[in-house]
């Protein structure tokens, strides 16, 4: 947090630089056609600083044209400045508190939050594990369900009680120091087995409990191994344990239940992608994790209409 004093979270035209410098570190580049040879800056006190003029499209932009910053009224400043805070507090920070320190309003500062999760997101992860090395999967439930269930997968009541019965799952994976996580409707054998072909190589060890729906699974894998937590065995002789997993839900449920203490199961996936991304790079400075954040805002947009109805499609 050390770096709250430098200029581009104060001064406008520094922090437009900034993201210039990593957005095109070999210079402009027009979002519309892809050219940069062709770019010239605009001058004039009419546009202001920042404006460019491609020569092939003939085609406006500043840096924040084709990014999740785009056509929004925030200062820049204030978005790196955002966008520093939040990849900084290892278990998140709230729109609230958001509001108060940036001096906006709280659906503005709840907004840009989830834009900055939008930046965040990897899309496209490579297969995790390969041979010789192994993933730890896991499942957990946290929060409440949007819709109350009260059928299964077979057409037959949910009879289910207690506190668990109405959480969402949430699946991840941890292997060589990275997480990836996911929100599913439920953990059963089907799910978890989409996950798993999907992201993790055929060649990879994979350990888990010994939850039955992985046994299947596992066969489709070089090896599965399991530690058995009913007889309270967290790590085995030969290493193999879900420690990791576990620590990744731990930080993670103390970010849900003391910083954003709720949220709706429509918007449990990009909470899961800022902690993941944090996870995935905490071991850089606050600073190196901002300028990650910042180098995923290309080529993403995300309308509050979008964020409003993401999870009901």
């Amino acid at each position: 947090m050390s770096d709250l004093t430098n200029p581009i979270f104060t001064n406008e035209d520094k922090a437009r630089e900034h993201l210039e410098a990593i957005r095109w570190p070999d210079g402009p580049v027009c979002p519309s056609c892809g050219f940069g040879n062709t770019v010239k800056p605009l001058g004039g006190k009419s546009m202001g600083p920042g404006w460019y003029h491609c020569g092939s499209c003939r085609e406006k932009f500043t840096v924040r044209v084709g990014t999740v910053y785009e056509r929004s009224k925030i200062p820049l400043h204030k978005w790196l400045l955002a966008t520093h805070l939040i990849c900084a507090s290892k278990k998140g920070m709230s729109a609230h508190q958001l509001h108060r320190m940036l001096g906006i309003t709280y659906k503005s500062a709840w907004f840009m939050l989830h834009r900055i999760r939008e930046a965040m997101r990897d899309d496209n992860p490579g297969p995790m594990g390969g041979p010789g090395e192994f993933v730890e999967a896991d499942e957990t439930y946290i929060g409440k369900r949007d819709k109350k269930r009260t059928l299964k997968t077979d057409g037959t009541p949910f009879l289910k009680s207690g506190k668990a019965a109405q959480r969402v799952p949430v699946v991840s994976l941890v292997s060589g120091g990275k997480s990836r996580s996911f929100a599913v409707s439920r953990a059963n054998t089907a799910t978890i087995r989409e996950i798993l072909v999907t992201n993790v190589d055929r060649a990879t060890e994979l350990h888990t409990d010994e939850a039955p729906m992985y046994v299947k699974i596992g066969d489709e894998f070089k090896a599965h191994k399991t530690v058995n937590h009913s007889r309270h065995e967290y790590v085995r002789k030969d290493g193999v344990t879900t420690n990791r997993v576990e620590n990744f839900f731990s930080v993670f449920k103390r970010g849900m239940r003391g910083v954003y203490q709720h949220c709706r199961e429509k918007h449990l996936q990009r909470y899961l992608d800022e902690f993941d991304f944090r996870y995935n790079n905490r071991e850089i400075t606050d600073a190196e994790r901002r300028d990650a954040a910042l180098k995923g805002i290309e080529g993403k947009r995300l309308t509050y209409r979008r964020t409003a109805v993401w999870a009901n499609v």
